[in-house]
């Protein structure tokens, strides 16, 4: 049994991530205003987005298995301080003159290179910290944070922005950078640090992650299908801005971004409360096509109240599905596995992030030009599209049985031991 003084000792380290989402929500509002105003293209939007997101998926398998292998909290430490480094070179740009798109995107790169470290040492920390019954209520908390940079920061974004421009957004989001370093040091320090006595090969250590995702089909076709859904769901995010771009102004962008993450928040808040406590396939299965027909209203026509509504409904439903896929998978992977098997979920479930970010822009712009139409109603055929798409797939989960054993794995065991038990009787 974990000590009970070490969920005071998560909570520090969300509050940590917390504010590292709003400062990274900043500069990520900030950057796709000032790229969209510099050059009109979705395209370029999704191009910064993509090298945002791109080296923390190819890292993230070998930044897991050094979560395994070395101090966790002190690579969230490396990863958060360094990360800096990137936005710090965007800031230098800017402030010596204009930024360019080639400065802006190797600026997120390198910051994104550094971040890799950070997302598996997290993820297997609050396994190191938590119970198995606290992880759903974790899981609600950890979606709230996130849920942060599309909450707090468009809003506080568009009032900055009306006042000043957006170095004042990239010198916030480096000052949070040393506030989230502190608050894991905090806890790296009343933490005894978890080092394997052996370090086995490196190659074998990501054989071992594999090994342990593939031993149960449940979890890689949860997997697998989550690749193909965050395709969907990727293309969703990297549009929504040019399409509201493309007839309002910055500043109405904000309040939409943050009323439509208010649905995050409402279900953040219930699920950090009361959690889900079973029928967490059936909950993924209803979450998703739900999100799928809220993208397809959010893209039929320039109305910002019920694009406003839309997003909202969309949010609502994001955390309940991340939370289910989220405990799918934790409990069913062992401890001492967890920083290399988290580390090759985000690379395998997030690769449609990448199909998305690659693509979407283009086919917006494509579209656009191909029909004489904006670049908006572009963005808004290809988020319409993807999110009927992304319903009729999850309409494929529920009856996949592999997927249901993970939820009933109690029972399985329980099961098992009956039959050895009757077995042992017989045998007497």
């Amino acid at each position: 049994m974990k000590e009970k003084n070490n969920f005071n000792r998560f909570l520090l380290l969300w509050a940590g991530e917390l504010i590292s989402s709003i400062g990274g929500g900043l500069t990520s509002f900030g950057l796709g205003v000032y790229i969209f105003h510099l050059t009109g293209r979705a395209a370029d939007m999704a191009l910064v987005t993509l090298l945002a997101f791109l080296p923390t998926l190819i890292l993230s398998v070998p930044a897991g298995v050094l979560a395994d292998r070395y101090d966790r909290r002190l690579l969230m430490m490396v990863g958060d301080g360094c990360s800096a480094l990137g936005i710090l070179f965007i800031l230098f740009c800017m402030l010596i003159g204009e930024a360019s798109l080639l400065e802006i995107c190797i600026g997120v790169t390198v910051s994104s290179i550094f971040s890799s470290l950070l997302e598996p040492a997290y993820r297997a920390t609050i396994t190191d910290l938590l119970d198995e019954e606290e992880y759903s209520r974790a899981s609600g908390m950890v979606n709230l944070a996130g849920s942060a940079r599309y909450l707090i920061s468009p809003i506080l974004a568009g009032i900055l922005l009306s006042v000043s421009d957006i170095r004042l957004l990239l010198v916030l989001d480096i000052c949070t950078f040393f506030l989230t370093v502190i608050c894991t040091g905090v806890v790296r320090k009343g933490l005894p640090t978890k080092l394997t006595e052996k370090k086995e090969p490196f190659i074998l250590a990501l054989k071992e992650g594999w090994q342990a995702i593939t031993e149960k089909r449940g979890v890689l076709l949860l997997i697998l299908l989550s690749s193909v859904m965050t395709c969907f769901m990727g293309a969703f995010q990297i549009l929504a801005e040019p399409l509201i771009l493309s007839f309002a102004d910055s500043a109405t962008l904000g309040v939409s971004e943050t009323i439509c993450a208010n649905g995050m928040l409402i279900s953040g808040i219930f699920l950090g409360t009361k959690g889900i406590q079973k029928d967490y396939v059936k909950v993924l299965s209803l979450s998703l096509p739900i999100a799928g027909g809220a993208m397809a209203i959010f893209g039929l026509k320039e109305n910002i109240f019920l694009i406003c509504g839309a997003g909202f409904l969309f949010f609502l439903m994001l955390p309940f599905a991340n939370s289910c896929l989220d405990y799918l998978v934790r409990t069913n992977i062992a401890d001492k596995l967890q920083g290399r098997v988290w580390g090759m979920i985000g690379f395998l479930s997030q690769i449609g992030y990448v199909i998305a970010y690659g693509l979407a822009g283009v086919l917006a712009d494509g579209i656009g030009e191909k029909f004489q139409i904006s670049v908006g109603r572009g963005a808004a055929s290809v988020i319409m599209t993807s999110g009927l798409l992304l319903g009729i797939m999850a309409l494929t989960l529920y009856p996949i049985e592999a997927i249901r054993k993970l939820e009933n794995r109690e029972e399985v065991y329980k099961s098992v031991g009956e039959e050895s038990d009757e077995t042992k009787n017989n045998m007497e």
